[in-house]
C-alpha cells in the first residue's frame, strides 16, 4: 500500500495550467504593415475614382440627364448593342464601392460591418454625384450608381473584407457589444482538482 501512494499521488497532480497566447511584437509589426498597405491602397483608389468621376466631359454636355429612378441606367447599358461598353459602364460603377468593403474594415475596426459600409459607400458617392451634378460639365447624377457602389461594398466586405478586418482587429468590440457588456470569448481553462495526500 505504501508503493502505491507515490503512483496516486503523481495521476492527482494538477496540471500545468495554460494561459492564452499574448500578441507578439512580430504579430504587432505585421498586423500595423498590413492596415498601413490598406490605407494607401484606399488612398490611390480615392485619387483613381475622384479623377475619373470629377474629369469635365466636354463630349456629353446636352446628353447626360439627372436619373432618379432605380435601375433605368442599368437596362440602358444592358441594351446597348456593344458589350464591353456595357461591362464597362456597369462593370466600373461596381468596381468604385469595392475597396469600401474590402480596404476601409482594415484600416479601422469602427469600419467593420455590413451596415457601416454600406452607409459609408453611399455617403461619399452621394457626395460625388451632387459634385458631379452642380459642378461638373457634362456629368449629372445617377441612382443607379449608387446602387451599383452598394453592390460593390457588398462584393468587397462579404467575402474578404470582414474576414481580414478579423484577422487585423480581433480584439475590437462594436458599441452594442461594449453596452451589453459583452466581451471576446476567451479559452476556457482546465479546472485542476487537488487531492490530500494519502
Amino acid at each position: 500500500m505504501a508503493g502505491s501512494a507515490p503512483v496516486a499521488a503523481a495521476k492527482a497532480a494538477p496540471a500545468p495550467e495554460r494561459r492564452s497566447p499574448r500578441r507578439s511584437l512580430g504579430t504587432q509589426i505585421l498586423r500595423a504593415l498590413v492596415g498601413t498597405v490598406a490605407l494607401l491602397a484606399f488612398a490611390v483608389c480615392a485619387a483613381v475614382v475622384v479623377k475619373l468621376t470629377l474629369t469635365p466631359s466636354p463630349a456629353s454636355v446636352g446628353i447626360a440627364h439627372t436619373n432618379l429612378h432605380p435601375g433605368k441606367s442599368i437596362r440602358l447599358y444592358l441594351n446597348q448593342p456593344s458589350v464591353h461598353q456595357a461591362i464597362l459602364q456597369i462593370g466600373g460603377n461596381i468596381l468604385i464601392g469595392v475597396p469600401f468593403g474590402l480596404l476601409l474594415p482594415m484600416i479601422t475596426p469602427r469600419a467593420r460591418g455590413l451596415l457601416r459600409v454600406l452607409l459609408i459607400t453611399l455617403f461619399v458617392v452621394l457626395v460625388l454625384e451632387v459634385a458631379q451634378h452642380y459642378f461638373i460639365e457634362g456629368r449629372s447624377f445617377d441612382v443607379d450608381d449608387l446602387i451599383l457602389a452598394a453592390i460593390g461594398a457588398v462584393i468587397g466586405y462579404v467575402p474578404v473584407g470582414r474576414y481580414l478586418s478579423l484577422r487585423v482587429h480581433p480584439g475590437h468590440r462594436h458599441w452594442w457589444q461594449r453596452l451589453l457588456g459583452r466581451r471576446p470569448p476567451r479559452r476556457r481553462l482546465p479546472k485542476t482538482r487537488r487531492r490530500s495526500p494519502a
